[in-house]
């Protein structure tokens, strides 16, 4: 990953980093890395996040839509 400093701007360039790493989800991974994770645990939250990002995208074709 690449971020370009523009006229020595070394704060706008930073911020652009780290947005770029929370898209990525890295940040997120880091903390989930930092324990142990049980395997039971581990899919319980999977399977609530795929729940989760399935609702958000019925809701957002819903509003799309108008049904």
């Amino acid at each position: 990953m690449q971020v370009h400093v523009r006229d020595n701007n070394v704060d706008q360039a930073l911020r652009a980093l780290k947005k770029k790493l929370q898209r990525e989800g890295v940040f997120r991974e880091m903390k989930l890395k930092q324990h142990f994770e049980k395997p039971s645990v581990k899919r319980a939250r999977e399977k609530a996040e795929a729940i989760r990002r399935a609702r958000k995208l019925a809701r957002k074709k819903f509003q799309r839509d108008g049904f």
